[in-house]
């Protein structure tokens, strides 16, 4: 398969799992802490790599899902004390995104992991850094990656998919009906965790931010069920990174940046767009009600 094809690949996944997760938080309007999350991962990323010394195996997504969890637990230990929800985020973090920047910067200086990184990705070298089995390679190691971890969550999702929906609309009657509410969120959490690691190091931070949230985001106008706005977000995510990569190679300018533009400029048309919630048909909408209303006040007179 050529470099283009694997590149698309790589980012068609990371839209697709990052979708299929942020569709939940945009609908339990958790998008910042989404925001938050996939950038402390970077310090968890670097403490996975402390104790097994290696940018490779478990320990880095172990050590993603642990500060994902912490980063959610601590929000929420804040908003309980009283701190508005968006500060307890911003607080969180900050703190805990800074602390992985400064042990990045004083302790993994001979690492391939650094600042800009972590923001912008590698994914042109995606291509490069392939799987090898006895002998025979079998393609990007992201791809696998990406692909194990677009199955978890898909399974997860599949065999929680009445929980998550009751909990994502109207927690309080999930609680009401025995469901567990704090584990789910937590599931979702420790979800999302591993989606933002497993994207982290092919397309960094930027892009997997955007593919969390613009998607579920542009979905969210076109759909009223949450199946289909799961498959709308995840078909968005893949049309950003195969139209982002495209634009990239045309005006010879950053692919991350592409895919994650990409992702506005949808957005922006559907918002204006949207045959429901769009400005137009909402405008279109205000106008019919107008007419009516003063023709009915024209026949009471």
């Amino acid at each position: 398969m050529g470099y283009d094809a694997w590149i698309i690949i790589t980012a068609s996944l990371v839209g697709i799992v990052c979708a299929m997760i942020g569709s939940f938080l945009i609908l339990r309007k958790m998008a910042m802490l989404a925001d938050a999350i996939s950038h402390t991962v970077l310090l968890g990323i670097v403490g996975g790599y402390f104790v097994s010394r290696s940018l490779e195996g478990p320990s880095l997504l172990l050590g993603a899902v642990i500060v994902g969890l912490l980063t959610a637990f601590l929000v929420q230990v804040l908003s309980a004390k009283g701190v508005q929800s968006d500060a307890a985020i911003g607080v969180v973090f900050t703190s805990l995104f800074a602390l992985g920047v400064i042990l990045l910067s004083v302790y993994g200086g001979n690492i391939h992991l650094d600042v800009d990184h972590a923001l912008m990705g590698e994914i042109t070298f995606i291509p490069w850094d392939t799987f090898v089995f006895n002998g025979i390679d079998l393609g990007p190691k992201a791809v696998w990656l990406l692909g194990f971890v677009l199955i978890v969550n898909l399974t997860i999702i599949i065999i929680c998919y009445k929980e998550f929906k009751i909990t994502s609309f109207d927690p309080e009657m999930a609680a009401a009906i025995g469901i567990p509410v704090l584990f789910f969120h937590y599931l979702q959490m420790g979800m999302l965790s591993i989606s933002t690691v497993a994207s982290f190091d092919s397309v960094g931070a930027i892009l997997v931010v955007a593919m969390l949230i613009v998607p579920a985001s542009t979905a969210y106008l076109l759909t009223d069920k949450l199946l289909h706005m799961i498959l709308i977000s995840a078909g968005i995510g893949v049309l950003s990174a195969v139209s982002g990569y495209y634009f990239a190679t045309l005006f010879n300018v950053s692919i991350a940046g592409s895919m994650a533009t990409m992702t506005g400029i949808f957005f922006v048309f559907t918002f204006l767009l949207s045959p429901k919630h769009g400005i137009i048909a909402k405008k279109r909408m205000r106008k019919r009600i107008s007419a009516q209303t003063l023709r009915a006040k024209e026949t009471s007179y």
